[in-house]
């Protein structure tokens, strides 16, 4: 390593006399800093309770995108006046500290590297880094109780050594994948909840309830069998009795008994119509359950609210038979790739679809088969290019799809890879409805399908939920990440069987940041766009240019163009100028 990588990494320099920032002023790229460059300002001292830190990469997120052009009508910003009160992009960050104040020196010290955890909550009331809490578009920053006194403690995660400045930053995207296969519902019933109970009218069948029936508080029963109504009655949960509802009657039902927030386990027994299943699905509370138990298949399809899956963690948990509780608990509800199988990625051409493809395929336990489906042929090329080595090296078949060119359908491909035999597993990495629907079709009846992407709260979709119960068929989404989550991408990368700079396809210094976030929104690059506020003077380049460009730093990418450690190194010593 360089002179002047050794004194990047150890803060053997002067601080320099400005701290270059990219404020946001309002909607729109125009109002991304002043005449479309960075600002100068002065780099401040932390009181006792705060950071001094360096910002040593960012990675570009679609999210910065929206919040660009929704400004301060973003729901994370509250309406606030930007042209007043700008705000910072940027939350897929890498950090060094570089002054302790006083009261934080037993926790933190000089030098220490870090990545951020943005995904902030205090009080209950969203603040994430980036949004509401000025983010990494500046060189150097101060950071405080709004970081580091969050509902989850402090929100900053100490780097391993080995890490690189950009695969640091990528933790934070990588983290959302990965939170992805980790069980967010909820499958357990609610402590002191509301439960209501949905039978048929005349219904005689002798159900049982094994375990969890004295969980809640209240228990609402509509034309249940008498089985159900004895369970009931021997525990201490209050018990109301509505028989003889309709779907009219399901709204002010709810806003009597949950005022309006839904109930938080809903159990439907025999359920028999896809429309009443439809209307009762209105009704699950956020992180609530829907409990269908039956043997037999509803009628249709029932429309299920496809934004909810994603950001309120909507559970559908069922079970074939009559105990009412085996529909519950993690052992019966998978949330990883199947092991061995098939998995579908819809929209697989975007940075964040790459991940899924790239997570897939080098998981140790993960799909044999990996079907990739884009609607451009550049980025399945892109795909093949990236990734069709590193399916061979691990024994994986890879596959591609574009709707656009192939001349089979979509269903007729997956059946075809498949023998017929459906996908176990479906990614949705694109917010389109439609295509959340068309994947549910290639699905096997056990098959888990993944909302990725979210659509907005009270997008209505068709999804088999018959398969749910008869079959044990998951639907799960995720939204945002914590901690552990970046940790866990950080212990896999350190033990080898991740590779984050794999993602990386663009660099850029300083002045390249808002060119970075419109290349975003032209899906210019096959993959991540990373920013290194340091360096001034780097154009925005893609990988490939690098040969021409920079070879120096080109000759040290790993296969396949991947970036890594080394290219960094290089990087810093040939670009960065020593205060």
């Amino acid at each position: 390593m360089g002179d002047k990588y050794q004194a990047y990494r150890k803060l053997n320099y002067t601080l320099p006399e400005k701290n270059w920032t990219w404020n946001l002023y309002g909607a729109g790229l125009e109002n991304m800093g002043r005449g479309g460059q960075p600002e100068p300002f002065d780099i401040p001292e932390p009181n006792d309770d705060q950071l001094l830190v360096r910002i040593d990469s960012i990675g570009v997120c679609f999210s910065d995108v929206k919040i660009l052009k929704q400004g301060g009508a973003h729901p994370k910003l509250y309406n606030r006046n930007l042209a007043v009160d700008p705000i910072r992009l940027g939350h897929e960050v890498s950090l060094t500290i570089v002054k302790v104040g006083k009261n934080l020196q037993g926790n933190y010290k000089p030098g220490q590297r870090l990545a951020v955890q943005p995904d902030i909550y205090q009080q209950g009331k969203s603040t994430a880094y980036g949004y509401t809490i000025p983010g990494g578009f500046i060189q150097y920053h101060l950071i405080g109780d709004e970081v580091l006194k969050t509902d989850a403690g402090a929100c900053l995660l100490p780097v391993e050594e080995e890490m690189g400045y950009a695969e640091s930053s990528l933790l934070e995207p990588w983290g959302c994948v990965m939170a992805a296969y980790t069980q967010r519902r909820r499958l357990t019933i609610k402590q002191g909840g509301v439960m209501w109970i949905v039978g048929q009218p005349g219904d005689t069948t002798s159900f049982t309830f094994s375990s969890g029936l004295n969980q809640p508080a209240t228990i609402v029963l509509t034309d249940v069998p008498d089985s159900v109504r004895m369970a009931v009655s021997k525990t201490q949960a209050k018990i109301i009795e509505r028989n003889g509802l309709t779907p009219a009657d399901y709204e002010s039902l709810s806003k009597e008994l949950t005022n309006g927030v839904g109930f938080d386990d809903i159990v439907i027994l025999n359920p028999t119509s896809a429309t009443t299943v439809s209307a009762i699905a209105r009704f699950i509370a956020r992180r609530g359950t829907c409990n269908l138990v039956g043997t037999k298949p509803l009628d249709g399809l029932p429309q299920i609210d496809l934004g909810r899956l994603h950001y309120d963690y909507t559970a559908y948990v069922g079970a074939n038979g009559t105990d009412i509780a085996a529909a519950y608990g993690e052992a019966r509800n998978r949330c990883e790739l199947r092991a061995g199988g098939t998995t579908v990625f819809i929209g697989a051409g975007g940075p964040m679809g790459q991940m899924h493809v790239q997570r897939a395929l080098e998981l140790p336990d993960g799909p044999k088969v990996v079907i990739a489906t884009e609607i451009s042929d550049d980025r399945l090329q892109t795909l093949n290019d990236m990734f069709k080595p590193l399916a061979d090296k691990n024994g994986r078949k890879l596959f591609f799809f574009n709707p656009n060119t192939s001349k089979h359908s979509f269903h007729d491909f997956v059946m075809e890879v498949t023998q017929n035999q459906g996908a176990d597993d479906v990614v949705v990495s694109v917010p389109v409805a439609s295509l959340m629907e068309e994947g549910d079709t290639v699905m096997k009846p056990d098959g888990m399908m993944v909302f990725f992407a979210g659509v907005p709260n009270g997008t209505m979709g068709a999804l088999n939920l018959s398969n749910v119960y008869l079959s044990n068929a998951q639907y799960t989404g995720t939204s945002g990440l914590t901690i552990d989550d970046q940790a866990s991408v950080m212990q896999r990368r350190v033990a080898g069987t991740l590779s984050p700079g794999r993602s990386v396809a663009a660099i850029g210094g300083l002045e390249a940041a808002a060119e970075a976030i419109e290349s975003v929104i032209e899906s210019k690059y096959p993959g991540k766009v990373v920013i290194f506020p340091q360096i001034h003077n780097l154009p925005l380049m893609g990988l490939k240019e690098l040969k021409e460009r920079l070879p120096e730093v080109a000759a040290k990418l790993g296969e396949d163009l991947m970036w890594t450690n080394e290219a960094e190194v290089v990087l810093i010593e040939k670009m960065w100028e020593k205060p």
